[in-house]
């Protein structure tokens, strides 16, 4: 009999969170700060953060603008 791979619970419906592998950095920082859309552009906490990250992270495109962040698509 060949050895099992993986964890004693990796065949469980409850093994693998499907929103987890959607979820984008943003997504998650944005849960963290339980910010709403509205509350976007007035957390200091989240520009912060999109201007650490807004150049290998994804950011929606309306949130650069309106912070007046422009990527740097160079390595």
């Amino acid at each position: 009999m060949a050895p099992q791979r993986g964890t004693a619970n990796s065949n469980s419906p409850g093994a693998i969170n499907p929103r987890a592998l959607l979820e984008s950095s943003f997504d998650r920082v944005v849960d963290f700060l339980k910010l709403s859309p509205e509350q976007y552009q007035s957390s200091t906490e989240l520009r912060e953060w999109v201007l650490q990250n807004k150049d290998h992270k994804y950011v929606p495109p309306d949130l650069l603008k309106a912070f007046g962040f422009q990527v740097n698509l160079e390595p």
